[in-house]
């Protein structure tokens, strides 16, 4: 076994001796159907934190000759299938991670550290088939097939760090052509029988001209069957919650959004960091950097602002994904939003081409994001008001309320227009920022005989559910009178001894906002 060449399953037992692994292996099964076909070439990308190099450690310890790993698989989902016993331990594995390859080529360019490197772990393997000193990883695989037979999968973890840090940027085009060599060079392609990329962004389609259009790629926009293996799926979360003693639900509300095909997908880091601190905390933010949002945001591209804080608020905003061309280089808000897509940061709604923030944890790391953006000043002030004006609520201080609300609806109004009725509701999602660590903001709830504008439904003890209605042009009382006339409450009977009922209303022509504040009888 050797570093790059046929790694063996050392990588892998790490993983699965983890108390809370989880069984990803039926991903070979997907694999073993594209082997030696045209569709063989795949690029699967996903965010950081997302599993990507676990999968990688699988796919080589499975497929990696001079090892024997059936002890390691005996256990998981892949052993019980057809085509396990077909497959494993018979084709040379090139295994490279790039993040390790650029800490360790020192002076040597990224492609001349792989050929040097990799090919003398080949000459190892097959002496006869590379006599040469010099030779090229393309020209050695090509060789080492033709003399043997023998054919290759690559697997190739963080392929596009080259791509997407800056201080790379030299290399770019060296480190493309040395891809195009292996992958798209008629006299090496028969010699693999399988390239597995993975990164988080996708092929990238400047400079390349398409040169690397015969892989399939995957993506948080377009996933196809590699979908469950994207993060962790609701039943494994399910799973993980019972095995640990954790509530689901509230791991749900925290990590939760990302729906891919059909399936709840969840960050698979901050899950298990979760379980194993006993806590739900904002984890992506330990391991992932805000800045990046942070740089993005403040760029300054026409409806990008409108659309941030719109999101913010609740909202999800269309997004063009098909013109971006998968660098860090931007022309427009799509670009922006797209990036932001596939770092993890916003989910993509396929059906309404759309995107938003997923769940509680991308939320925070937003808000810190928008704290340190240029011209997002007056939106902080706001997050950073929010709990005093949960607590005024809570404290049935309407003039701090109205005061608050107006201030928000304002900001709203800035993107949606004043009189657009979104935009109050907008208000009450940015106003009301701190009231998600302890409740559920839900719009429109069925009620009664009606809808509550807003509903704050706690998830936490001993803090009252707010019934939210909000009126244009027309009184307080009037609107009190709605929640109560129409039964709002009753759909929360449960909560019956808690319940406020707060009515906010706004003078369209003086810009004034008005509350009312009534525990519930």
């Amino acid at each position: 076994m050797g570093v790059y060449v046929n790694p063996g399953t050392k990588n892998m037992e790490i993983d699965i001796d983890d108390e809370f692994y989880v069984d990803k292996s039926l991903l070979v099964k997907v694999l073993n159907t594209k082997l030696n076909k045209k569709d063989r070439f795949i690029c699967v990308s996903r965010p950081r934190r997302f599993g990507k190099t676990m999968a990688a450690n699988m796919i080589a310890a499975y497929y990696s000759k001079d090892c024997d790993s059936h002890d390691v698989f005996s256990d998981l989902k892949i052993s019980k299938d057809s085509s396990f016993e077909e497959n494993i331990n018979k084709y040379t594995v090139i295994q490279l991670d790039m993040n390790d390859v650029v800490t360790n080529k020192e002076d040597n360019s990224v492609t001349e550290y792989i050929n040097k490197e990799v090919v003398s772990e080949l000459r190892k393997i097959y002496p006869s088939a590379l006599p040469e000193e010099n030779v090229s990883l393309s020209k050695a695989i090509k060789e080492i097939f033709s003399l043997t037979g023998d054919r290759f999968i690559f697997v190739i973890d963080e392929y596009d760090v080259i791509i997407r840090d800056q201080k790379y940027s030299s290399e770019l085009d060296g480190y493309l052509t040395f891809l195009v060599s292996l992958f798209k060079n008629s006299a090496t392609a028969p010699a693999i029988a399988m390239a597995y990329l993975t990164g988080i962004m996708p092929i990238i389609k400047e400079k390349t001209q398409s040169k690397l259009n015969n892989f399939t790629e995957y993506t948080m926009i377009d996933p196809d069957d590699m979908a469950p293996f994207m993060g962790f799926t609701e039943d494994e979360v399910k799973s993980l919650a019972y095995q640990s003693g954790m509530e689901f639900e509230e791991l749900k509300r925290w990590y939760d959004g990302y729906n891919l095909e059909g399936l709840e997908i969840y960050s698979p880091k901050s899950v298990i960091s979760a379980i194993e601190d006993r806590k739900c905390s904002d984890y992506w933010i330990q391991t992932s950097s805000y800045e990046a949002v942070t740089d993005y945001i403040s760029l300054d591209f026409e409806g990008l602002k409108e659309d941030v804080i719109s999101m913010f608020t609740g909202n999800r905003v269309e997004v063009r994904t098909s013109l971006y061309r998968n660098t860090i280089s931007f022309d427009t808000k799509d670009d922006v939003l797209t990036y932001l897509i596939h770092l993890g940061y916003l989910a993509y709604d396929a059906d309404t081409s759309s995107c938003f923030i997923p769940n509680n944890e991308i939320k925070d790391m937003w808000a810190l994001s928008i704290e340190r953006a240029k011209g997002y000043n007056d939106v902080f002030q706001m997050i950073r008001d929010s709990k005093k004006l949960l607590e005024s609520t809570w404290n049935g201080d309407e003039e701090a309320v109205a005061r608050g609300v107006g201030k928000a609806h304002m900001e709203a109004c800035s993107i949606l227009g004043y009189n657009n009725e979104g935009s109050f509701q907008s208000a009450i999602h940015l106003a009301y920022y701190y009231a998600k660590s302890c409740y559920t903001i839900v719009n429109e709830l069925p009620a009664g005989k009606g809808f509550a504008d807003c509903a704050f439904i706690p998830y936490k003890p001993d803090v009252p559910v707010i019934i939210i209605e909000l009126k244009k042009d027309d009184s307080v009382e009037n609107a009190i009178d709605q929640i109560k006339n129409r039964k709002y409450p009753e759909a929360l009977e449960k909560y019956k001894d808690n319940l406020l009922l707060v009515a906010i209303s706004y003078d369209s022509k003086t810009k004034e906002h008005s509350c009312r504040i009534e525990k519930a009888q």
